[in-house]
């Protein structure tokens, strides 16, 4: 019949099992060639780099991205489920030049370029086994045999078509701008790199003197957070529409302001280490700065003068270093709307080399431009003191200088956020140069309106951060002064006059020194001239490669080579029906995708994206090697296995919010879903065995079925019906949760209230039912599950169905989805088989509360509820909680009482000084009317003083009162009370019952089989030996005994307490 089914829980072993079976099968190529001819469903894959280890955060995603293919693919879909490589980047280049000992792009020029492209093409595969390794571990079906791999000549060049598709749009362009830009990798960044490497840090800012031109003592005070762009300063900058003063004050030999209070008001870090000491005026300054950020001062002050900002313009000053020397008119006081009055003085200092406003303001007023800072963020030669520094670390020179000239005002800290290079950690510095850009401003409302289309999950990512993201886009910082990376397809000669090249065939035929299988990368390409078409002239190849987030957003036609070929493959497949990725590719991935498709095709190119949240460690922390709480993915996988981690993802929390991962929290889910259905299944397999019972003999006959059946496959057809929904919205965890509620009543309800049925002798239609129901159920669950848990659903399936029926799928996985039958489905019955459940929930909570056990029969229980069940089902609550009777009744006031007080927290706030008369009133209104009230609407209304006033329930403390014998608890609109006074027939039952319970635990650790018949003794306690004496049929019978013994123990024997008593019992095997 079946294969035996071990119940223990470690599925690693198992799991093997069922990959050497899927490999040897080819169950994931098979699941592909069957549903080659229906509808298509695409998925993109999220390229991983091959040159990084796989991590925890990976397992997440993985199992997300599989289980939706595989839920379409049995559905009938054919499923798109292409794997690919993301190779360029820095991230490659700093890796090679570890290993190669370089540091900088010097030395990489040095080393040589071709043989440093062959290091980057090599180091891209480093881990591409481990993640080879690492997907089929976690059952990951993706097509890794026929990957796209972002840096073959094929994708490169499809990537080239549509930059040349951008460039006839006009949409293409060099500009000489600020730009994010990492001085260690000597390249800058684009917006959306940037935005993914900001950091909390703590940093000083200055408050500069700048001395005012043809005076002895007056300054304006300007504020800037960046005190190493302070040499570079060409002019200063005031709001024109806000009020200024020039005001007087009083300061002693180290500057500090003086105030009408003795101590010392030293602001600044001029060096000078002093306690408190007397004030001594040493002379008078003037400073000018905004009227209303005078609290600055920190000192008294005398205003001499007001000004409106537009007042102040042009007014010349003295600059702080002379490093630079400007070709153009600089010094002066300038104006501009973008300065505010929120911090500093009201006044900033322009440097246009290291700014976007300072870069407008430069422009607007014709000012010189001044770079003392090299493309490795050092100060160059010719300044001073601060030549060689990195600009970062010139601050507190810079001060320092400031101070022994008398020009340092103040030295503030302050905390903010500040970006970093997501790649080498570095600190950005924003920095004029030429840059190539896409001008992502001029589809700006395209892309709102095709993010519009998309169905975010959650939706607040796709209208909160990653729609605002949109909504202030910025162009495209494209170009990558780096080496490995796909080559920017411009040519330019001499005279200026630039093409872009858009394919190699196009290079060809415009070149005369184009190798025939050129390959496109640097240095390869840059030796490969065209004849400029406008003059003539030779054309060279601008140096940068482009952004590698451009790969991997081209990745939708650049994976098929589109459009040089699979243009059918390719329109068939765009665009993707899911993706999903971590919450940092909101910046990334997304964002290329969406920038990328508009730009080419005007429409999204994924319709559905779930979103991730980070996994983080037990105590919400992020996860780092550093802090020693990362979690290695193998072991993880190898101590718990795929199934059990893929369920915890699935059912921990909403997809998109933080997971705590930690071992505890995997092996709780397993044990409470995996364990439960496992159990299940081998309780199936373990009897039908037994009874050799081969479920394609029968069938299942819906009219013949009692009411428990009908009830199972009941909620069996709403799992299906349900969970189907759940799939095909993309509800995976509200899915997840529908199945481990079914099988938790499967196990706990069904098979425990069915078990009898199973036991009983021949093969009677009632044990026929039970079998072919519960069989129904495991095989339908293992089809519904499969996508959530490939591996146990796979080997249930094996043993239940492929072992049967050799007609059948080899695979779970290459069954239809279960469809559900409408005919089968019965609300009503399903409803009155929760109020018994939530009867039966009460009732235990009642007897634990009462500490009587559930051995010991109850004589009565009454229930209130808006439905009264049938005979049948109060026959099931009466068997369940072991009670004579259930009396349904309207009215349990006879047994309980309530009893409210104010909650002061809440009340007192509200009600100030009538917070007694509240106390008043609630103590004297009646408590069964007033708990009805509240479980009907949730509240309670109260009269004061003629004014009507709601009170919710959290606003009060409730005391049940309950009449002595009687023990009640109610949620849900039901009330339950249990009479615990107990006569001497139900205490003996209650006996009878521990001494049947503690005889089949003996049976189980004596190692008898189910079926074994036994011999019972008994002595050491005449009281237990009366009971046994009068109930002895009862006994035998439930136990398989033949004869009761009294007087000596035989065989495996234990001491046991029985409510009280203690007695020797013994078994034997006959």
């Amino acid at each position: 019949m079946y294969d035996k089914v071990s119940t223990d829980l470690n599925f690693v072993e198992r799991e093997k099992q069922v990959l050497d079976f899927w490999e040897k099968n080819k169950i994931f190529e098979a699941s592909r060639e069957e549903r080659k001819n229906g509808d298509t469903f695409t998925f993109y894959d999220g390229p991983p780099t091959a040159n990084g280890k796989p991590h925890i955060g990976h397992v997440l995603t993985r199992v997300i991205k599989d289980i939706i293919p595989r839920y379409r693919t049995m559905k009938g879909y054919n499923v798109l489920r292409k794997a690919g490589w993301d190779t360029h980047g820095l991230p490659v280049e700093l890796e090679v030049e570890k290993k190669l000992g370089l540091d900088g792009k010097e030395q990489i020029e040095e080393y040589g370029l071709e043989p440093f492209i062959q290091e980057c093409k090599e180091s891209v595969w480093k881990y591409k086994g481990m993640w080879e390794d690492f997907s089929n571990t976690v059952g990951y079906w993706v097509d890794m045999d026929h990957p796209y791999v972002t840096y073959e000549n094929d994708f490169i060049e499809s990537e080239w078509w549509s930059l040349k598709k951008i460039w006839e749009k006009g949409l293409l362009y060099k500009g000489f701008k600020i730009v994010p830009y990492c001085p260690r990798c000597g390249t800058p960044l684009s917006s959306h790199e940037v935005a993914q490497g900001y950091k909390d840090v703590k940093e000083k800012s200055v408050i500069a003197k700048f001395k005012i031109k043809g005076t002895e003592n007056e300054y304006i005070l300007a504020w800037t957070t960046t005190p190493w762009t302070l040499p570079s300063n060409v002019a200063l900058c005031v709001n024109p529409g806000e009020t200024y003063v020039k005001v007087k004050v009083t300061v002693d030999a180290h500057g500090n302001v003086l105030k009408k209070e003795s101590g010392c008001s030293c602001g600044h870090d001029h060096g000078h280490k002093h306690e408190e000491e007397p004030q001594v005026a040493a002379g008078t300054e003037k400073y000018i700065l905004a009227e209303a950020l005078l609290n600055v001062l920190e000192g008294d002050y005398e205003v001499e003068k007001t000004y409106v900002g537009k007042d102040l313009e042009y007014l010349e000053y003295e600059p702080l270093f002379d490093y630079a020397k400007p070709d153009k008119k600089a010094y002066y006081v300038t104006c501009d709307t973008y300065v505010t009055l929120t911090d500093g003085t009201g006044v900033v200092h322009i440097a246009p080399a290291f700014g976007e406003d300072d870069s407008k303001v430069g422009r607007n007023y014709d000012l010189p431009f001044v770079q003392l800072i090299d493309s490795k963020g050092e100060f160059k030669p010719g300044s001073g003191e601060l030549a060689g520094l990195f600009c970062k670390a010139a601050d507190e020179p810079i001060m320092k200088i400031l101070a022994q000239k008398g020009l340092l005002f103040k030295v503030l800290k302050f905390e903010h956020s500040y970006p970093f290079c997501w790649r080498c950690d570095t600190p950005l510095i924003y920095y004029a140069r030429d840059t190539w850009f896409i001008e992502m401003t001029a589809v700006r409302d395209d892309l709102i309106k095709n993010n519009n289309t998309i169905n975010w999950m959650p939706e607040s990512i796709g209208q909160g951060r990653f729609g605002d993201w949109i909504k202030n886009v910025q162009d495209w910082g494209l170009s990558r002064d780096r080496y490995w990376g796909t080559p920017l397809p411009i040519w330019e000669c001499e005279d200026g006059h630039r093409h872009c090249i858009g394919s190699i065939e196009e290079l060809k035929s415009m070149s005369d020194n184009c190798p025939d299988n050129i390959e496109l990368h640097r240095p390869f390409i840059d030796a490969v001239t065209i004849k400029c078409p406008e003059c003539g002239k030779e054309m060279t190849r601008v140096k940068p490669v482009i952004d590698c987030w451009y790969d991997s957003g081209s990745m939708p036609f650049a994976q098929w080579h589109y459009p040089f070929e699979n243009k059918e493959i390719f329109e068939k497949n765009f665009p993707a029906d899911f993706i999903s990725e971590a919450v940092d590719q909101t910046r990334g991935w997304f964002y290329s995708l969406l920038a990328i498709s508009t730009l080419i095709f005007d429409k999204t190119s994924f319709n559905n994206c779930i979103v991730l949240g980070h996994v983080q460690d037990e105590n919400g922390q992020k996860m780092s090697k550093s802090k020693g709480n990362a979690v290695d993915p193998m072991e993880a996988l190898e101590k718990h296995g795929a199934d059990a981690i893929r369920w915890y993802f699935y059912t921990n929390s909403s997809l998109w919010l933080p997971n705590r991962f930690h071992d505890k929290a995997v092996t709780e889910g397993q044990r409470k879903f995996m364990g439960t259905l496992w159990n299940t299944y081998a309780f199936y397999v373990l009897y039908a065995n037994i009874d050799e019972f081969d479920a394609t003999k029968y069938t299942l006959d819906y009219d013949k079925l009692p009411v428990m059946d009908q009830w199972l496959l009941s909620k069996l057809n709403t799992l299906i019906k349900s969970v189907d929904e759940h799939l095909e919205n993309y509800r995976i965890t509200e899915g997840a949760k529908m199945l481990a509620d079914f099988v938790d009543e499967l196990s706990n309800w069904y098979v425990r209230r069915s078990r009898e049925r199973f036991w009983a002798k021949g093969m009677l239609q009632d044990k026929i039912n039970a079998y072919m129901t519960l069989y129904t159920a495991l095989v339908n669950v293992a089809k519904v599950a499969a996508p959530f848990i490939p591996f146990m659903t796979e080997q249930i399936y094996q043993n239940l169905v492929v072992h049967l029926d050799k007609t059948a799928p080899k695979s779970v996985h290459l069954c239809m989805y279960p469809s559900y039958n409408e005919a089968y489905r019965n609300t009503e019955l399903e409803n009155n088989m929760e109020e018994v459940l939530e009867v039966v929930v009460l009732g235990r909570a009642c007897r634990n509360t009462a500490n009587i056990k559930n051995r010991q029969p109850i004589g009565r229980m009454y229930v209130k509820a808006d439905a009264k069940l049938s005979d049948f089902f109060k026959d099931i609550i009466a068997d369940e909680l072991n009670v004579k009777e259930v009396v349904f009744t309207d009215d349990v006031r006879a047994f309980t009482s309530y009893t409210f007080k104010p909650q002061l927290k809440t009340l007192g706030p509200k009600f100030g000084k009538q917070i007694g008369a509240v106390r008043s009133i609630l103590s004297e209104i009646n408590g069964n009317e007033a708990m009805d009230e509240i479980n009907a609407t949730g509240r309670l209304k109260i009269t004061i003083d003629g004014a009507e006033n709601v009170l919710d329930k959290e606003d009060l403390l409730i005391e049940a009162a309950q009449t002595e014998g009687f023990v009640s608890d109610s949620d849900h609109g039901i009330t339950v009370v249990l009479d615990t006074n107990l006569t001497k027939e139900l205490i003996e039952e209650g006996f009878v019952r521990e001494i049947i319970s503690k005889i089949q635990t003996m049976r189980k650790d004596a190692g008898f089989e189910v079926m074994d018949h036994i011999r019972v003794s008994q002595s050491g306690n005449d009281k237990i030996k009366a009971v046994m004496e009068r109930n002895a049929e009862v006994i035998k019978s439930e136990v398989l005994a033949e004869e009761l013994l009294f007087g000596k123990t035989l065989g495996f024997e234990k001491d046991w307490n029985l409510n009280g008593e203690d007695v020797v019992l013994g078994v034997e095997k006959l």
